[in-house]
C-alpha cells in the first residue's frame, strides 16, 4: 500500500511480535495486529494461535475470563481443569477429538473441550500485501498409539475494510481414522455486549440444551444486565443456508457480523451467560454439540476424519459502524 504521507507502514498498520513478562502468561509469544481501519487483535502463538483480545475502534469485542492470559504449561486435563486457563477471548478453539462435557468414551477419559487450545504453534509466518495481512500457524495434536492430527491455520485481515477471515485445514496424518470434533468458542463481551445489544441469527430452528434453558426459549435473543447467580443457558441453532449472525450495540454504534460454511460446521451453539463478572455471549460454530463425545456417539452424530483426509473450516467476521 503506497502512501506518500508515511515513512513506514507500521505508522498505520502491521504486525508486531511481543512476549509477555510475569505471572502465568510469562514468556507467551503474541502477535499484535492492526489494520489501520479500526481493527486491532492479538494472536496467541502459544495457545493454538487463538485470538484473546480483539478491539474495534477502541472498544473490546471479546470477554476476558478472570484468569486472563495463561501459558500452555498450566494446562490441567482433569475434568473441568480446562477452565483454570480458559481465557475465553474472541476465539478459543476446542477439540480436536473431544468437545464439551468431560466424559469417558470407548475407555478414554476426555476432559472438558479437549486440549487443542493449549497446544503451541510450531511454525508461523506473516506477510503484508496491498490488501491483506496474512498470518499462518501450524499446530500438531499427536501422540504415540493415539490420534495424529495437524491444524494449519490462516488469518486474512483486510487492510481495506474491517474483515477477518479464519481458515483452518485439519489433517489426519495418521494411518487410522479418528473421532473429529471441533468448536470455535467465540466469546463476545462488554461493551459490544450489554442489555442493549441486539442479536439476530438466521436460524430456522432453535432448541434449548436443557430444561433450564427451555424456560427462556422465547428470550434466547434478549440480553439482560449482569445478574448475580445467573445459570448459563445454551441454545442450538439449525440453518438452511450459510448463516448470518449479527450482534449490534447502538451504545457504541457497532455491529459484528459472523458467517461460516455450514456444510463443514453444521452445529451452532449460543452460550448465554449473563452473570456478574461472568458476562459473555458465546457464538460457537462447530461440527458437534458441547454435550461430550459419548453423547455424540450415542446419538450417532459423532464425526470422524479418515487417514490422509483434510477438513476445511472457514469463518468470517465483519465489523461495521451503525
Amino acid at each position: 500500500m503506497k502512501n506518500k504521507y508515511i515513512g513506514h507502514p507500521s505508522q498505520l498498520y502491521g504486525v508486531r511480535e511481543t512476549r509477555m513478562i510475569g505471572g502465568k502468561s510469562d514468556g507467551m509469544r503474541l502477535l499484535e495486529v492492526r489494520n489501520g481501519k479500526g481493527l486491532e487483535l492479538t494472536i496467541s502463538l502459544d495457545r493454538c494461535a487463538d485470538i484473546p483480545y480483539l478491539f474495534y475502534k477502541g472498544n473490546s469485542m471479546a470477554y476476558i475470563a478472570p484468569c486472563g492470559l495463561v501459558g500452555p504449561q498450566y494446562y490441567d486435563n482433569k475434568g473441568i481443569g480446562f477452565l483454570k486457563g480458559f481465557t475465553a477471548g474472541f476465539i478459543t478453539t476446542c477439540g480436536l477429538t473431544a468437545v464439551g462435557s468431560p466424559c469417558k468414551d470407548n475407555g478414554e477419559e476426555l476432559p472438558l473441550h479437549g486440549n487443542i487450545s493449549y497446544v503451541p504453534c510450531e511454525q508461523y509466518s506473516y506477510i503484508e500485501d496491498d490488501d491483506f495481512i496474512i498470518i499462518t500457524a501450524v499446530m500438531r495434536d499427536a501422540s504415540l498409539f493415539g490420534h495424529q492430527l495437524v491444524l494449519e491455520r490462516e488469518y486474512r485481515i483486510s487492510l481495506v475494510e474491517n474483515t477477518l477471515t479464519l481458515t483452518d485445514n485439519v489433517k489426519n496424518i495418521g494411518c487410522k481414522k479418528t473421532p473429529y470434533m471441533i468448536m470455535y468458542h467465540c466469546n463476545m463481551g462488554y461493551p459490544l455486549l450489554s442489555e442493549n445489544a441486539e442479536l439476530n441469527i438466521s436460524s430456522v430452528e432453535v432448541t434449548p440444551r436443557n430444561d433450564h434453558s427451555a424456560k427462556d426459549i422465547d428470550k434466547w435473543n434478549k440480553m439482560i444486565k449482569p445478574t448475580n447467580d445467573f445459570i448459563e443457558q445454551c441454545y442450538y441453532h439449525k440453518f438452511n443456508d450459510d448463516p448470518e449472525i449479527y450482534l449490534r450495540n447502538p451504545d457504541i454504534n457497532t455491529e459484528l457480523k459472523m458467517t461460516f460454511d455450514v456444510d463443514a460446521l453444521d452445529c451452532f451453539t449460543e452460550w448465554k451467560m449473563m452473570g456478574e463478572n461472568e458476562y459473555v455471549l458465546g457464538l460457537e460454530p462447530a461440527n458437534c454439540y458441547p454435550d461430550g463425545r459419548d453423547v455424540m456417539r450415542k446419538k450417532e452424530i459423532l464425526k470422524y476424519i479418515e487417514s490422509n483426509d483434510t477438513s476445511i473450516n472457514r469463518i468470517t467476521f465483519t465489523f461495521n459502524d451503525i
